[in-house]
């Protein structure tokens, strides 16, 4: 579950552990995915409670899966990963499937995976170095996995927005 999805259906939950967000949720998880950095006091700063609040609220937000883990956004220009790909890929029937995700879950080049409503069953993000490397990606991995019978190619000239970040308050 992606942490849009887990921050989706835990914003409208009820029960014994948890609440809908408030806005004070929201400021804090807005300012955690802008700076992930930020300390608990500059976060209780911002948003007037003390630390001992914020720590809370974030202790109970990771508790619930809104915040599904902390991690560093890479640049992938300065890591030589200058080719973008989205591919959509065509499987023949549905017990193929299965074989094909459990590839695409352990290459590391295949960034994001997507299920389809679509005449594709599914899009994948894909960063590799160059050419060469989606090449062999393409042929020698993805195309190899019976039942991928099509396959299509979205190569990305330039991206204009790129963001982690989720619209907390739509």
């Amino acid at each position: 579950m992606s942490l849009g999805e887990i921050v989706r259906s835990q914003a409208t939950l009820g029960g014994a552990h948890s609440r809908p967000l408030d806005d004070t949720d929201r400021t804090i998880l807005e300012a955690l995915q802008d700076n992930g950095h930020l300390s608990h006091a500059e976060l209780s700063r911002m948003v007037g409670l003390a630390v001992s609040s914020v720590n809370e609220r974030i202790r109970k937000l990771v508790q619930r899966g809104v915040i599904a883990g902390w991690n560093a956004r890479l640049s992938p220009s300065a890591l030589g990963l200058d080719l973008l790909a989205f591919v959509y890929v065509l499987i023949d029937r549905p017990e193929n499937s299965p074989a094909f995700l459990e590839l695409v879950t352990q290459l590391p080049e295949v960034q994001e995976c997507h299920h389809i409503a679509a005449d594709w069953n599914f899009l994948l993000k894909v960063r590799v170095r160059n050419t060469a490397a989606f090449e062999a990606l393409l042929t020698h991995k993805l195309k190899a996995v019976p039942g991928v019978v099509r396959t299509q190619t979205v190569i990305t000239l330039t991206s204009h927005k790129d963001t982690p970040a989720l619209p907390l308050r739509s």
